[in-house]
């Protein structure tokens, strides 16, 4: 359990008595020489008026032994971050700074209740899609869905081909750079393919580089230079998102929180 910054209030003086907040779900009561606190469950007076509220009533829901206050300053809108986190701290309950010096906490942290969405990108260059998904993460835009990602990275620099997509990855020869002779081994999709069959009439062997072919899990999210396939759906029995080669991180994150609906939706 996550919540929110503004549900969670400090308990270490009382300017304005035994009143709380009116916003007050939980207080994280100093208990002992800071940063020591007891999880303190709290209902402020409904009928109640103005900022500060009487406190209907209070439960200690884990004491202070059982709370682990985590040392450093963390994004806390990175659910992900916080529940590895706090998992991995061995306590019931994990108290988190956020960059902003606001406070929250995550109680009895299990990993295995983030869904798992699988990352499919390749490299060189750099891993767009890949990439771009860890930077929204790290400022908690996919706080709220409670998700999780795995990369797959295919490296297609290890493999044996005569030719390789494009020039913008260093390779030495590649199909937007080079004539075509016939026969070659080609890294590439089936634009790939096609341009190459445009510009050359000889057969070559393709090694299929797309990162929607490489699917084998699901829920996914993958990128392909093809216009057609994007959107949500079935692609090789599994069921994801694809995004356009040049997706913007708008486009990426809309894509993400409207898989997350349907998958969820599917049940």
């Amino acid at each position: 359990m996550i919540i929110h910054c503004k549900g969670v209030g400090v308990a270490s003086t009382r300017p304005c008595g035994d009143k709380v907040y009116f916003l007050s779900q939980y207080l994280l009561r100093v208990a002992g020489n800071p940063p020591s606190y007891d999880l303190v469950k709290v209902v402020p007076d409904p009928h109640g008026t103005g900022l500060m509220r009487s406190i209907q009533s209070e439960e200690v829901i884990v004491p202070a032994e059982q709370v682990y206050y985590y040392p450093g300053k963390v994004q806390i809108h990175d659910h992900a971050l916080l529940v590895r986190l706090a998992a991995e701290s061995g306590y019931r309950c994990t108290v988190f700074t956020g960059l902003d010096e606001h406070l929250t906490f995550v109680l009895d942290p299990d990993p295995d209740e983030l869904l798992t969405i699988q990352v499919y990108d390749i490299i060189p260059p750099r891993p767009s899609l890949s990439a771009c998904i860890k930077e929204l993460e790290a400022c908690g835009l996919f706080g709220d869905l409670s998700v999780k990602f795995v990369h797959h990275i295919l490296d297609i620099s290890t493999w044996n081909a005569d030719v390789f997509p494009c020039r913008a990855a260093g390779f030495h020869r590649t199909l937007d750079a080079d004539a075509m002779q016939g026969g070659e081994k080609v890294a590439g999709c089936m634009t790939g393919a096609a341009l190459y069959h445009e510009c050359c009439d000889q057969e070559m062997t393709l090694l299929n580089t797309c990162p929607v072919d490489q699917v084998s899990e699901e829920p996914f999210i993958a990128r392909c230079c093809r216009i057609e396939r994007t959107g949500i759906g079935v692609h090789h029995g599994r069921y994801g998102a694809v995004v356009h080669w040049g997706a913007s991180p708008a486009d990426i994150a809309n894509s993400i929180q409207a898989l997350v609906k349907e998958w969820r939706d599917r049940g």
